[in-house]
């Protein structure tokens, strides 16, 4: 006897959150792809430009100095040195005619750093000292006090296991600041020795 065999259908609610997914992704790559931020060399706006659409690691390149810019779109991370090095500081889309000024900056801006769109949950474990010793806690939404929250003075060390944050000095996101995407970081010595005290999320209210 000869039997037919007839392949079982699939889920149309799999192949929708398939769909879903693939244009998310699609989405989040033209957002990403479209992050602009223009530079230029003097205040409000005047004087050589440099249109920026991704990181970079040298503007010296593009121009002697950099005091006022426009975000166009995304958020950005922008550094007083050259290769991310030095002072942090965190812009959103907006103008930015002295920008040294509004952020008592000493330096101008040297280097930039693209921050993707994260779409989904933000996981991250802090810990009491370097090299992932010490107390720890995972947190899942912004913390304007370990302190208050943890009855954690300071963390020495992290893994961010999802999404984009940026952490504080001192409490109530205040301070000086650094930007840390997923990965592991068992010191902060290299930047400066800093101990975090607040922290919180790049999420979609951002861009």
């Amino acid at each position: 006897m000869k039997v037919n065999l007839i392949p079982a259908p699939i889920s149309t609610k799999f192949n929708f959150k398939i769909f879903v997914w693939f244009i998310s992704l699609y989405i989040m790559k033209i957002l990403n792809l479209n992050f602009q931020v223009t530079f230029f060399e003097d205040r409000n706006f005047q004087g050589r430009s440099y249109d920026c659409m991704g990181d970079c690691g040298d503007f010296s390149s593009y121009m002697s100095r950099c005091h006022s810019c426009r975000v166009e779109s995304g958020c950005w991370m922008m550094y007083d040195n050259p290769n991310y090095m030095g002072n942090q500081y965190f812009f959103r889309k907006g103008d930015y005619a002295d920008y040294m000024s509004m952020f008592g900056m000493s330096n101008c801006i040297r280097s930039c750093r693209m921050i993707p769109m994260h779409r989904g949950s933000f996981r991250m474990r802090i810990y009491e000292r370097e090299n992932f010793m010490g107390q720890m806690y995972e947190m899942m939404d912004d913390c304007d006090n370990i302190m208050d929250r943890y009855r954690m003075p300071h963390c020495q060390s992290c893994h961010v296991m999802d999404g984009h944050w940026v952490m504080y000095e001192q409490p109530k996101y205040k301070g000086k600041m650094s930007y840390f995407r997923p990965g592991e970081y068992r010191s902060f010595r290299d930047m400066g020795g800093m101990r975090f005290t607040s922290m919180r999320r790049i999420n979609d209210s951002f861009y």
